[in-house]
């Protein structure tokens, strides 16, 4: 069967018709995905987003593969192509040359490339080799290093043909080129980068790889996920390619399972700041600084969960512009204490914001008591942005949320903001209030035998606060 047309794609996932490309989702819905116990797998490294990009010879996959390079600017992404891994020509193979089908299956060194494909998909540096169009051999010029990379682009003519290749993508492309405009590119190229004549190309291209294409090429057309008309010249294909790969790659795998936790699209910025925030060694000074950071990029994507309404004003230049306006019954209510490091993030987005506090204290490794509490009178009225940097077991977040529920608030009316979560937090959490919304900034690996979130931060209130746990009495005594 071919991929399904871009009109079915969209019509399911977003009700908007596109047209110039066809996309094909094949990701499992939530109803298909067991829900996992919390285990050591969790803390298995995720692997890369592989895409595989197939296409004619000279259709246009490397400008579609720089594009979506360019695109992915902010992950670290690799290009591995099929090219690389060619067979040497034996010295009665270099006499005929010009007889030699390099667009056949045979030319290629299959197990070669699926041994550096695995070892990159499971976090190992490789060495590519680097062919040489002009000797035929691979050895004549230095190889590539290759490191673990978020996303791994393999290219090439029949990267779709051995189904043992196929089977490590996570997305199959095809760039479905005119073969008029193939031809056309495939003459400039090897001319000016390989060194041949305008006949040798001809001739090559009528006795092998046309043939090659129709035989071999054509017939791998049925496994891509997503087929490209024109080549790089389809901007619009390649920009919601790129969207869909972002989709994927932000996706951890309980986002799959709730639909109701939202994951931080991840950048080097925000890795950077996570690492320096969880560095045993970082000052106070740089733990307040790169935490109010992430603490606002956390509140500003809360916010987008609010519900909102259309708005029209007038611009300087006395024109109409339709925007929306803001969600203006809400609150913030923070956990004390960690919690209140979260609101002056939420001010500055919120002016004039009301903030409750309610304080949890812990007896035992999972017993919680209320202490205090102090909350908007008309707090059933309003969107609650419930703020606590770090979500563990889910102990304290759950007796929080049930405070408010107890108040008045309507489940769905409530967005828990935190820095980190614990798989075990996330599945108490949203097993307990399905209708509530999670955002995070990161998905930990889970908790020790203290229940302590790790990696993690440590104690997130004494790190940012400067006071050690001695001095949690001292809170609940200026209350």
């Amino acid at each position: 069967m071919g991929s399904k047309s871009v009109e079915d794609f969209l019509e399911a996932s977003v009700g908007v018709h596109f047209s110039g490309f066809h996309l094909q989702d094949s990701e499992p819905t939530n109803s298909e995905v067991e829900q996992p116990t919390t285990s050591a797998a969790e803390s298995v490294p995720k692997e890369p987003f592989v895409i595989g990009v197939a296409g004619g010879a000279a259709s246009g996959k490397t400008t579609v593969c720089d594009m979506i390079i360019e695109q992915l600017h902010d992950q670290r992404v690799v290009l591995v192509n099929q090219d690389s891994f060619y067979h040497n020509l034996t010295e009665e193979e270099l006499m005929r040359a010009h007889e030699y089908n390099f667009d056949h299956p045979d030319a290629f060194d299959t197990e070669q490339l699926l041994a550096c494909m695995e070892k990159l998909k499971h976090g190992q540096a490789v060495d590519i080799p680097h062919y040489d169009f002009r000797s035929y051999k691979n050895y004549v010029m230095p190889s590539r290093k290759v490191n673990p990379s978020d996303v791994i682009i393999l290219e090439g003519i029949l990267v779709f043909h051995d189904p043992r290749v196929r089977e490590l993508m996570n997305m199959k492309i095809f760039v479905d080129t005119d073969a008029d405009v193939r031809l056309a590119n495939r003459i400039k190229r090897d001319t000016a980068e390989r060194g041949r004549d305008i006949g040798t190309v001809l001739d090559q291209y009528s006795k092998f790889v046309k043939p090659a294409f129709d035989d071999f090429i054509l017939s791998t057309k049925k496994y891509a996920d997503i087929i490209i008309p024109r080549g790089g010249d389809n901007h619009v294909a390649v920009d919601l390619i790129v969207q869909h790969i972002r989709t994927k790659l932000g996706q951890h795998d309980l986002c799959k399972i709730y639909s109701n936790l939202y994951l931080i699209q991840s950048t080097f910025q925000i890795r950077g700041m996570h690492t320096l925030i969880r560095d045993a060694t970082t000052t106070k000074h740089d733990f307040v600084f790169y935490s109010d950071r992430l603490i606002r990029l956390v509140v500003e994507h809360g916010l987008g969960h609010l519900p909102f309404t259309e708005k029209q004003v007038i611009t300087p230049t006395a024109s109409v512009y339709t925007g929306v306006d803001f969600c203006r019954r809400l609150c913030g209510v923070s956990i004390i204490r960690s919690g209140e490091s979260m609101e002056n993030a939420l001010r500055a987005c919120c002016k004039g914001i009301k903030i409750g506090k309610i304080l949890i204290h812990r007896e035992g490794d999972n017993g919680q008591q209320l202490i205090y509490e102090k909350l908007p009178n008309d707090i059933s009225d309003r969107h609650v942005l419930l703020l606590d940097p770090i979500l563990g077991t889910g102990n304290s977040a759950v007796q929080a949320i049930s405070l408010l529920i107890q108040k008045g608030v309507p489940e769905c009316n409530i967005i828990f903001l935190n820095l980190i979560s614990a798989p075990q937090g996330v599945h108490v959490v949203c097993k307990s209030f399905p209708r509530i919304k999670i955002v995070t900034s990161e998905i930990e690996t889970g908790l020790n035998e203290d229940y302590r979130v790790i990696p993690g931060m440590g104690e997130f209130g004494d790190r940012y606060f400067g006071t050690d746990d001695d001095d949690e009495q001292s809170v609940i005594s200026h209350l």
